[in-house]
This record gives structure tokens, sequence and C-alpha cells, in this order.
């Protein structure tokens, strides 16, 4: 089994080591992952400036490939250029901090997993929701290893995609797990006005509290909840039903007659 691990967190973040110690008897694991912090790029690639690779030690231990780029362009490379055989599954983890709703747009841990599933392999997006009354990111990794063993085993399709996110609590405390989809709606962020040095106003985006809102059946729930959610996502934006709408309507005599 071969298992390319990744995250936009950075090579460095203590949620990859703690997931690579976690599923490193599960196959040969290859990490390429963002020299520096890549969190909230979305899906964005590098296409202006050159990318850059170099190989990554801790305390005189090779940790992995370090890419002076985004969580996909981390996952173009490792395909393309570092990893000798292709990858059985990507797994793009472990996040700090939970990937529901919209925020899964603007990850960079799921952008990971979509560009693998893009490219036709199975992928596993996996997140821990912290909070100021628990952030064991240790204790998250083993449960992130239970849950992936368990979905290998089941052999994912090629390109298909889970996102999976722990709640913040331990262990012996998640309920259970819960098949999901995703929260769809505003979650309401604000921005914080302040005023620099200078006087001049500069904005800093708020976060909210997730507590607040509920949908049964999503993701966000689940979590807040006390479950594991587990997502199936896909990457067909098309909003089928309005596809179906428009294509109706009458688009004769848009185009001037020549």
């Amino acid at each position: 089994m071969r298992i390319l691990l990744t995250n936009d967190d950075g090579i460095y973040a203590p949620g990859i080591a703690a997931l690579k110690h976690q599923i490193q008897d599960l196959g040969q694991i290859t990490v390429v992952a963002p020299a520096i912090e890549q969190s909230g790029v979305g899906h964005s690639i590098t296409f202006s400036q050159p990318l850059r690779i170099r190989e990554v030690h801790l305390n005189k231990e090779f940790v992995g490939y370090g890419v002076s780029g985004s969580p996909a362009d981390c996952v173009k490379l490792a395909i393309h250029e570092i990893m000798e055989n292709k990858p059985d599954v990507v797994i793009s983890g472990l996040n700090m901090g939970a990937n529901v709703g919209i925020h899964i747009l603007y990850s960079g841990t799921v952008a990971a997993a979509v560009e693998a599933a893009i490219m036709g392999f199975p992928s596993i997006a996996v997140s821990f929701e912290i909070t100021e009354h628990y952030a064991d990111v240790h204790d998250a990794a083993k449960v992130a290893r239970n849950v992936i063993e368990r979905i290998i085993k089941h052999k994912l399709p090629r390109g298909s995609l889970l996102n999976v996110n722990i709640p913040s609590r331990p262990a012996n405390q998640i309920k259970g797990i819960k098949i999901t989809r995703q929260f769809a709606h505003d979650f309401k962020e604000t921005f914080d006005k302040r005023t620099d040095p200078g006087g001049k106003a500069y904005y800093w985006l708020m976060g909210t509290d997730k507590l607040i809102h509920h949908e049964e059946g999503t993701d966000l729930s689940a979590v807040n909840e006390g479950y594991i959610s587990i997502t199936p996502l896909r990457y067909d934006l098309t909003d089928h039903a309005m596809y179906k709408k428009i294509e109706g309507w009458d688009w004769k005599h848009i185009i001037p007659e020549k």
C-alpha cells in the first residue's frame, strides 16, 4: 500500500507528524507538504513563479518533501515528479481545525484531496476540531488512524473523496460515526475593524460560533454533537437542477445573424 500524505498546515505541523506516526504501519508513506503554512488557500495552484522541492529533516531524520507552493501543487508534484510509483490512496491531514460547511471551499486540506480525486486517486481529507476545551492532536491522530484503516479496507473507488472531521473531545467520549452531507449555509462571519499605530483602519476576519448552527444530517451538526463526520464529496459543481431549468429558456436571437 503506497500512501501519499499531505496537508495545508505545512510540513512542520504537529498534525501531519502525529498522523504519519499512527499510519506508518499501513503502508509506504511519502510525505509531500507545503514548506510553510497554506491554510485557507483553497484550490489555488502556482503557475506564475517556479516551484521548489527540498528534502526536510528533523533531528537528523528524513521527514519528507517541502514544496514552495499550495497543497494542490504538492499533490501534483508528488505524483508527477517525486513518487516513483503512483499512490494507492492520498491522505490530507491531520488538519488543525474542522473543515465543515462552506469552509470546505476555503480549505487547502480538502483541496489537496480534491486534486488527488481529479487525478483519479482515492483520497481522504482528515481534520480535527480544536477548541479551548480539548486539543490533543495525538489522541485525534489515533482516532483518525482507525477511521482511515476502515476506509482503506473497503477500497475506495477511483477518484472518490471522503471528508472526515473529528470532534473536539477525548476518543472515549466520541459518540460514534455519522455519514453526513455538507452544511451549505452561511456561517455569518464578521470583520473586526481595528486601527494600526499609524491611525489607519485594518480588518480582521472573525470566526463564528458553529454551535449556534444546526441542521440534522450535516457535517457541522454531527461534529457539534460529538460524532465523527464522514462526508463523500465530489468536485463537479454543476447545478443540475438549474441546468435543466435554463436549458428550456428562449436563447434564440441572442447571437446576431451574419
